[in-house]
């Protein structure tokens, strides 16, 4: 598959149908890290394992515009599990990324694996293993079973007294150290200006005090509600440990028990909570 998978960069490079095709590699610590492949020659970089985690969706946010004026937007290859294909989709029902300046390279997912060689937690409630959007498809996909996301990571949280939940809140955002890894890893936090880093906001200031930092890390859930592809990103390249993907998933529990089961980046709908335009004149409320 690794071959195969090469070979196409190759032909993508070599034909200029893309300038760069975003992937992953082996670096000199012999850890799994993003790679840019610009030369056809350079191909033989890229690898997929069980270790090869990051989101590279996130990149895309960096490459939806011209370099300069008047050029046109560059043309990118990239490779997508399934939980990254569907931060691809939401962007694209977005707007943020325009498909035909995309090549999705699709990789059939084993399941990621921690260091210790345990499965991921979002893995094991994952029950994809083929990305729903790509031009070209590589691997063979194991067989998973049917698997139901109860939620029982968040319903524990939700079982404490109020007081406890906001003390454990309170406890774990309190390490935050403003460093923003968690929204730069993100392919849903794509604004040019962020609130959070503006000295003139009206909502949120830039000191590293609990109720900033407390205000940062929600109005950042909030943010992706109905946008969240559940690729832990966020809490993986997070320093301190927090544990972020259990906030996204209690926004992602609520969206789809009121939104009619909705889920970010399954289809082409955008998410529910935002209303569009459908006509000349008439506005549709998805909900």
């Amino acid at each position: 598959m690794i071959e195969e998978l090469r070979a196409k960069a190759r032909e993508l490079l070599e034909s200029e149908t893309v300038e760069c095709v975003i992937g992953y590699e082996v670096g000199p610590t012999g850890r799994v890290r993003p790679v840019f492949v610009y030369e056809p020659d350079d191909v033989d970089r890229l690898v997929f394992n069980t270790r090869c985690d990051h989101n590279l969706v996130t990149y895309l946010n960096r490459r939806n515009k011209p370099r300069k004026r008047g050029e046109e937007v560059p043309t990118t290859g990239i490779l997508v599990k399934p939980c990254d294909a569907r931060s691809l989709q939401v962007l694209l029902n977005e707007n943020q990324v325009q498909r035909d300046k995309v090549t999705v390279i699709g990789v059939a997912c084993p399941g990621m694996q921690n260091a210790d060689g345990t499965p991921e937690a979002r893995c094991l409630r994952c029950n994809q293993r083929v990305p729903l959007l790509y031009d070209a498809l590589f691997g063979e996909p194991p067989e998973v079973s049917d698997i139901a996301d109860t939620y029982a990571d968040v319903e524990e949280i939700e079982a404490l007294p109020r007081e406890d939940r906001l003390a454990y809140w309170l406890s774990e955002l309190d390490r935050c150290i403003r460093c923003y890894a968690c929204r730069q890893a993100c392919p849903g936090c794509f604004c040019d200006v962020c609130e959070s880093e503006r000295d003139d906001s009206l909502w949120i200031g830039i000191t590293d005090a609990i109720p900033e930092k407390a205000f940062f890390h929600i109005t950042r859930a909030f943010h992706l509600a109905g946008r969240c592809g559940e690729c832990n990103a966020c809490e993986m390249v997070c320093p301190m440990g927090i544990p972020l993907s259990l906030l996204n998933r209690k926004i992602v529990k609520e969206v789809e028990q009121t939104m009619g089961g909705y889920h970010a980046g399954l289809s082409e709908e955008p998410t529910p909570l935002v209303t569009r335009l459908t006509g000349e004149e008439d506005i549709d409320e998805i909900h």
